[in-house]
């Protein structure tokens, strides 16, 4: 996990969340069809992982919770379509992908493994923050073309503080992978490196 993967997951929340307009539901039948396959589905990715062993097997069941977790948000957000569900659809992929990312670092030891810990909570912290700024600039947006031009100016208030907030989240989280990676080194050498994390981040 690196900083390159943060962004295609940020990116990739973008485009959930510029969608056009919300669909018309699906029927409560094809709702329980839809549950009814994904346990199915679920319960054969994890037979799938029982001949596999050790850290690997952890891995392969992760991946099967996750696509299960996603699968199951997806589906009530075509159940019920809305901002909160399609919403909720970003938070399930982020904790999913964190949850595997994790259990990937079991393979590593020492720093390597706390930075790569690392690395994935600030992916999974990106991913939510963006997830929650887009939310909510659309009910800003959503607001402000009902309401007077005062309102407008108030809900486009709203929008660019949860931008800000989103922005503040994923630099406290990046300082937090600068700050583990300092500890690789030791002495005047570490020092140094925890400086030019502050100073990056703008923390001094």
């Amino acid at each position: 996990m690196n900083k390159l993967s943060i962004n295609v997951i940020a990116i990739a929340l973008g485009l959930a969340f510029s969608a056009g307009s919300m669909a018309e539901g699906i029927s409560k039948t094809a709702y329980q069809t839809g549950k009814d396959k994904i346990t199915t589905d679920y319960k054969a990715d994890k037979a799938g992982c029982e001949s596999l062993s050790g850290n690997k097997n952890d891995i392969c069941v992760e991946e099967a919770k996750g696509k299960e977790r996603v699968a199951n948000a997806e589906l009530e957000a075509r159940y019920k379509p809305s901002r909160e569900t399609r919403y909720e659809v970003s938070v399930a992929k982020a904790e999913a992908t964190y949850a595997v990312a994790k259990e990937r670092c079991d393979d590593m030891a020492g720093n390597t493994k706390d930075v790569c810990v690392k690395e994935a909570e600030a992916a999974q912290v990106t991913a939510k923050a963006d997830a929650k700024a887009q939310m909510k600039t659309g009910e800003a947006n959503a607001t402000a073309n009902e309401k007077t031009s005062e309102a407008r100016t108030k809900a486009s208030g709203e929008s660019a503080e949860a931008r800000k907030d989103a922005a503040a989240d994923k630099r406290d989280a990046e300082y937090t992978v600068a700050k583990e990676r300092c500890d690789a080194f030791a002495g005047g050498a570490k020092d140094e490196c925890m400086e030019t994390a502050k100073a990056q981040f703008g923390k001094l």
